[in-house]
């Protein structure tokens, strides 16, 4: 009898501890601080509960906080901090930005794919590479390539594609279309080589597909409630890991391959007329700067004949492959969905085209397909640059970017940092919320970015849909030019009919934040 009353009273006290525990929690005098991290195991659970729609979750649980900003811890030791904090953000990537690099574990995570591309690296090596690309991204001969560039597979790809299939009356997956599209611009601008993946026959490209894998596989590393599970497959060789070391083999053979013929054709033909492309761009802006790569214990022949300079330019352009390829088609793929219940926005964007028409010395004919644009013409599209942002504003690209701090902080919301933490700024929570952009934040109003007439960047520490400070995303006018050249050219030449425009589609998050079964769509000529 002594025995049960004492398990009884044990109970009791379990019971009375949990419900204390509880109510503490749910005190009306006590402000919501983020997700239970439980002892071990963190908020493990919680994020199981939700890793299916995790945006929507740190959404939910950074607006519940009074700084739009909480801590949560994972198994292994990992702590993490979440933000939707303008002058937090501003804080990591402005202010103190050297105490908030990529960090060892975004670095390590991605190595496997990116190696010491510029996306994967920083302090001195990252510098270098930010120098060398951000003055051939400045270049007009570089901005000239693209616009040629992305008319051609407008003219030659995009077009045909989309004009059979206004006759045939076939729905076809515009993300597909638009990814297969950014592949092989993107591939002709950084390798110089057209994979030609937008044919009519939407044939499947082995490179492509190994690219597809390697960045989605990659990505769920991050994502991870346990994060150091894919370090145990990757020793085991075993499933998604094994994949992935398949799929980066492809990879690297594709781009070596490249990278080593290119070298031989520039040795062949010196004097001969310069390549246009990132890659002969790089390789010879980085010829006469071997030291700098952190390879220089060896002698500048060593350096050639062992592929060193060759792994590191390959390395440099998979990275610039990487960003021009899945962001664009992500923001243009969720752009046309939100379009498609917009039939008034997508009037204004369609009038605007039209008179840029009209303004030119000879207007296209009534039956003239396939309608290009200059750059001068694309900047004039004050409403359609509105209207890119304020989709982006709601679907960013890349939903989520992390940093880590090197040392022990005080955020400007109060928030306290210790060294090793990693620190997550969501782009996908702060185009929702309230506080930064008012009580229509979830409306879609392209106005919102225009004065007069004209377009007006916000903020870019509440608008970091192309990061922001000193790695401000060096594509991002190349990225315009695209997304603007397509749209216009879309717009003006078809109608898109969506085929689910009411209910929101799912998002996998990869790298980017794609749309779950693509975006079907049937096509009619204008």
């Amino acid at each position: 009898m002594a025995l049960e009353q004492f398990f009884l009273a044990v109970l009791l006290v379990l019971v009375g501890y949990i419900s204390l525990c509880f109510l503490r929690r749910k005190s009306v005098n006590k402000p919501y601080k983020g997700p239970v991290n439980y002892p071990i195991v963190g908020c493990a659970l919680e994020f199981f509960q939700n890793c299916h729609r995790f945006l929507q979750w740190f959404t939910e649980t950074v607006e519940k906080t009074p700084t739009n900003t909480f801590k949560a811890k994972r198994p292994g030791g990992v702590k993490d901090i979440v933000t939707a904090n303008p002058a937090n953000v501003e804080h990591m990537l402005k202010t103190n930005f050297e105490d908030y690099p990529k960090g060892q574990r975004f670095t390590t995570i991605l190595h496997d794919f990116l190696g010491r591309g510029i996306f994967n690296v920083d302090g001195d090596l990252w510098k270098m590479q930010r120098k060398t690309a951000s003055y051939e991204f400045n270049t007009k001969s570089l901005r000239s390539f693209m616009v040629e560039t992305v008319q051609w597979e407008i003219q030659n790809r995009l077009f045909p594609v989309l004009t059979n299939a206004s006759k045939t009356g076939k729905s076809l997956d515009l993300q597909d279309i638009l990814q297969r599209f950014a592949f092989d611009n993107i591939c002709r601008v950084a390798f110089g080589v057209d994979p030609a993946c937008l044919l009519p026959s939407m044939p499947i490209s082995p490179f492509a597909k190994a690219f597809d894998d390697a960045t989605e596989i990659s990505a769920g590393r991050f994502y991870s409630a346990v994060p150091f599970w894919w370090r145990v497959k990757r020793m085991l060789n075993m499933g998604s890991e094994k994949h992935l070391r398949e799929a980066i083999k492809l990879v690297d053979k594709f781009a070596m391959d490249v990278v080593k013929s290119r070298r031989k054709e520039i040795s062949v033909s010196a004097g001969g007329p310069e390549r246009q492309d990132l890659l002969s761009r790089f390789m010879a802006a980085l010829s006469n700067n071997t030291d700098e790569l952190g390879i220089d214990d060896q002698s500048q022949s060593e350096k050639q004949s062992s592929g060193t300079m060759d792994m590191f330019l390959k390395e440099m352009v998979v990275s610039f492959l990487l960003a021009g390829r899945d962001t664009t088609s992500a923001a243009l793929t969720w752009f046309f969905w939100v379009l498609s219940s917009h039939q008034r926005e997508e009037e204004a964007i369609h009038n605007e085209i039209l008179q840029i028409l009209a303004n030119r010395s000879q207007p296209p004919t009534a039956d003239e397909e396939g309608i290009s644009f200059s750059f001068e013409e694309l900047k004039d599209m004050q409403y359609l640059h509105a209207a890119l942002c304020e989709s982006m504003r709601l679907y960013p690209p890349v939903p989520v970017d992390t940093k880590l701090a090197t040392k022990d902080d005080v955020l400007p919301d109060g928030t306290c940092v210790e060294k090793g933490m990693n620190l997550n700024y969501c782009s996908y929570a702060m185009g929702r919320m309230e506080n930064i952009w008012g009580s229509d934040c979830l409306q879609f109003k392209p106005e919102r970015w225009l004065k007069e007439g004209e377009f007006v960047g916000d903020n870019p520490y509440k608008f970091p849909v192309f990061n922001a400070g000193p790695r401000l995303c060096l594509g991002k006018e190349m990225a315009f030019i695209q997304m603007k050249s397509i749209v216009a050219s879309v717009i003006h030449g078809f109608s898109l009919n969506v085929e689910d425009r009411i209910k929101c589609p799912d998002y996998v998050v990869s790298l980017t934040m794609r749309m779950k079964g693509g975006l079907s769509a049937t096509v009619r000529c204008r």
